[in-house]
């Protein structure tokens, strides 16, 4: 009996957890903030959904860390905007990627050229298995929102789904909540931040690090263990971000106060 238990606690032990993080949007702080969240738990896996840059003050720095910690790296709209140029992008988030750009081709060389390389090579998907990352959506990975409302939309949905074998982990939206194929929305509250996979398929958006949209200014990431997934919720000194913004005139004030509401 006891070494049944044992082994039980042997192979939770053993099992790896997963952290998935998206949206970092160049926020230095609050990305410095959810690492070490992720590190008090003992995570060493990350994955990133993509948008490392885009509307905040530290794009570079942002980059290095995700290059450094990240397993996985999914290519979003804002990270490919800088690659090539913006298109849809309303006059702020374009002028926000003007200025990153230009922040990539300063100071060191050698440095910039690893960064724009990383930025290059980033897929548009990942699929492992039952499971798929990305960005947007299982049918337009770098571009498709998919919100909450959109479970009134059943076109759109059963589409989506029909590209998901099962289970499909995104961002974009920076709002966090699980799509289920009945067509149901549940926000993390609602759940008690915890969902547990079952064999119905599921969309899992798992929130922004940099730029949440949810009403709640803390930064959002899932930790995946095993078929259960965690909504992990970190405060961060979103005041040091607001005012690097605001010292930037490339970047809107707007930017920088919405990170206090969360929205």
């Amino acid at each position: 009996m006891a070494r049944r238990a044992a082994a039980k606690l042997n192979a939770k032990e053993l099992r790896p957890l997963l952290a998935i993080i998206s949206d970092i949007h160049g926020n230095l702080e609050a990305l410095e903030a959810v690492l070490a969240d992720i590190d008090a738990q003992g995570i060493k896996k990350i994955y990133c959904l993509g948008d490392i840059i885009g509307y905040g003050p530290n794009p570079g720095e942002c980059i290095d860390h995700v290059m450094q910690r990240a397993e996985v790296t999914i290519l979003g709209n804002h990270d490919q905007a800088a690659l090539f140029d913006p298109e849809g992008f309303n006059a702020g988030a374009e002028r926000a990627i003007f200025w990153t750009r230009k922040q990539l081709e300063l100071g060191d060389r050698v440095r910039n050229e690893r960064r724009w390389e990383f930025l290059g090579e980033l897929p548009r998907m990942r699929r492992e298995n039952e499971f798929l990352f990305v960005h947007g959506s299982a049918r337009n990975p770098l571009n498709e929102y998919v919100f909450p409302e959109d479970i009134y939309n059943q076109r759109k949905m059963e589409r989506i789904f029909s590209l998901v074998e099962r289970y499909c982990f995104q961002g974009h939206t920076h709002i966090p909540g699980v799509f289920t194929e009945d067509m149901n929305f549940l926000a993390p509250e609602e759940i008690e931040f915890r969902h547990e996979l079952t064999n119905e398929k599921t969309l899992v958006n798992v929130g922004s690090v940099g730029q949440p949209r949810n009403t709640d200014n803390r930064s959002s990431y899932v930790v995946l263990d095993g078929k259960v997934v965690h909504f992990r919720r970190v405060s961060y000194d979103f005041e040091t971000t607001a005012a690097k913004i605001y010292q930037i005139p490339e970047l809107d004030n707007f930017l920088g106060d919405r990170l206090r509401e969360g929205r």
